[in-house]
């Protein structure tokens, strides 16, 4: 008869339960060769809490032209979507002179996993790739009724700009949202020389 083992094993990490947040998700940037096996769900967890219907021309509209500034949440386990944040960086002509205006697209978060933080890392991740590439302010709208994407924008320093009455295809208004990244000085090239 053989000797029990001594000494400690170590454990393999247990995959959680159902429902139940992994301690590490993984959040990784979009890429064109991740479409095939993510599009469809990215498309499925936005069209399940967003109240405009898009089609797959919006979509690959902003993966193919700003792939680097969309970030995904995986579940380590299984690697299934869990998040989604879609966004774009482009000039905006209205402005004397021209910024460059990043856009928050669309933000979902599956229902099960919410309240965790991790819309909040997501929405970071997109700001500091837009910061890198030469920001000046980031805008978004999103639902008067929606609270909780409220409160996590104006957490992050999102002021509301202007009411949008009657703005999405359900009837209800919204609100634009700006982030300035930048001093108006600086976006018009009057800001201090010594602060830069």
């Amino acid at each position: 008869m053989s000797e029990p083992a001594t000494g400690t094993a170590i454990e393999p990490r247990a995959k959680p339960a159902e429902g139940e947040i992994p301690s590490e998700l993984r959040y990784i940037q979009y890429e064109h060769a991740l479409e095939k096996k993510y599009l469809p769900s990215i498309r499925a967890i936005i069209s399940k809490d967003l109240s405009e219907p898009y089609s797959i021309y919006v979509y690959r509209y902003f993966l193919y032209q700003w792939g680097d500034l969309c970030f995904m949440t995986l579940n380590p386990f299984t690697d299934t979507l869990i998040g989604v944040i879609v966004c774009k960086l482009e000039t905006h002509q209205s402005h004397s002179p021209p910024t460059l205006r990043g856009y928050i697209a669309m933000l979902a978060v599956s229902s099960a996993y919410r309240n965790h933080g991790i819309a909040t890392t997501l929405v970071r991740k997109a700001l500091d790739a837009m910061i890198e590439r030469g920001a000046d302010e980031v805008v978004l709208e999103t639902e008067e009724t929606n609270v909780p994407a409220m409160k996590l924008y104006e957490r992050l320093g999102f002021i509301r700009s202007k009411k949008l009455h009657r703005y999405y295809l359900n009837g209800n208004s919204a609100y634009r949202l700006v982030l300035h990244l930048k001093r108006v000085g600086d976006m018009i090239g009057e800001g201090d020389p010594r602060m830069i």
